[in-house]
């Protein structure tokens, strides 16, 4: 009978390290968790807008904290192959500077997921955000077993759609959703493919094996 050792053992995703020059993209543990939820709090878009499908981050002081980490939690929770969100913790000199994720389902069989990002208020208009999507697209195409990727992005969201445009995704169908109550809202989709990806910095990778098998993939 094997030995669990430590955490990663249990959610390969907290082993998890992608290095792109100045850029880490870390498993999402408690303590960068804790970071992350500090982030957060502090600000990632004017409270007129709203560039998220749903509506998180409208939420009082001290509960964008609470309710951004239980997501994550129950996330961990619910992991498998079949129905996953792997999201990793962006860093910048150490420090945290934003999150980056993607969800999939049924994922041995699609080999497909819908990307989705965001920074710190205090960290935008950088180019951080091109950086970190390439690193992570490298990661999903090269190490993780990903035929494609998906994203989308509200009209009204032009630096969410430029990021997705110099990474290479094209556009796909626009739907009509309701973002906050009462509001409607254009939704572009995007997708990518290997072929159409616009590489950034080489990644270095470690921990990858391990989330290759508990996301279902035989050769790991």
């Amino acid at each position: 009978m094997a030995c669990v050792s430590s955490l990663v053992d249990l959610y390969p995703p907290f082993g998890l390290h992608v290095v792109a020059g100045p850029l880490e993209l870390r498993g999402l543990t408690d303590d960068l968790l804790l970071e992350l939820c500090d982030l957060a709090e502090r600000g990632i878009h004017d409270p007129g807008a709203m560039p998220f499908f749903f509506p998180w981050t409208d939420a009082p002081a001290g509960q964008l904290s609470r309710n951004t980490a239980a997501y994550h939690w129950g996330k961990r929770s619910t992991f498998s192959p079949d129905d996953f969100a792997l999201d990793l913790a962006v860093l910048l000199d150490g420090r945290v500077v934003g999150a980056q994720g993607v969800a999939a389902s049924n994922f041995p069989v699609t080999r497909t997921g819908e990307t989705g990002s965001w920074l710190g208020r205090e960290f935008q208009g950088r180019g951080l955000g091109t950086e970190m999507r390439r690193a992570f697209c490298a990661l999903l195409f090269d190490h993780l077993g990903f035929e494609e990727i998906t994203s989308a992005a509200f009209v009204d969201n032009p630096a969410s759609l430029g990021v997705s445009r110099k990474v290479g995704y094209v556009p796909t169908a626009v739907r009509r959703l309701e973002r906050r109550e009462g509001e409607l809202a254009l939704n572009q989709g995007l997708v990518l493919t290997p072929e159409a990806f616009v590489r950034g910095t080489p990644i270095e990778v470690t921990g990858a094996a391990a989330v290759r098998s508990f996301i279902g993939l035989d050769d790991a």
